[in-house]
């Protein structure tokens, strides 16, 4: 599916997430997993990749397959290069803890696996995948 890359999408773009997990046997905390991750992807993407830019899209696909969840998110905005991004402090004072990083952290603890690549022709395609059970 294709949505308006706006955070007042992020409630759809959740929900999508919720039925295609729901209908392919994940539990609740799961499902709360899976679009928290969904949800982070996107807000990043959102807030990043598209930083000024008023009309972009942003192209999510859930597939399920056997046991495995594969969100993919593909966009046209700014790359980005994971390997850049520092692992947040998670035992600082909040007043000190650095801004950003937080986002793909939670990404990489919620799913099994978290993969980020950078083209010039064809845009950033995100793509998370989750086991169930």
């Amino acid at each position: 599916m294709t949505f308006p890359a706006r955070f007042e999408f992020l409630d759809e773009i959740r929900e999508l997430v919720a039925q295609i997990a729901r209908a392919g046997g994940f539990n609740e905390k799961e499902i709360y997993s899976l679009q928290l991750a969904a949800d982070e992807a996107a807000s990043n993407i959102i807030e990043h990749a598209y930083e000024g830019i008023s009309n972009a899209t942003l192209d999510i696909t859930c597939d399920m397959r056997g046991d495995t969840l594969t969100i993919t998110m593909r966009d046209t905005g700014r790359p980005f290069n994971p390997s850049n991004v520092k692992q947040p402090n998670l035992k600082a004072d909040l007043s000190e803890r650095q801004i950003g990083g937080l986002g793909l952290y939670l990404m990489r603890k919620l799913m099994d696996e978290v993969r980020y690549e950078a083209s010039p022709t064809k845009g950033n395609l995100l793509t998370m995948i989750k086991r169930r059970g």
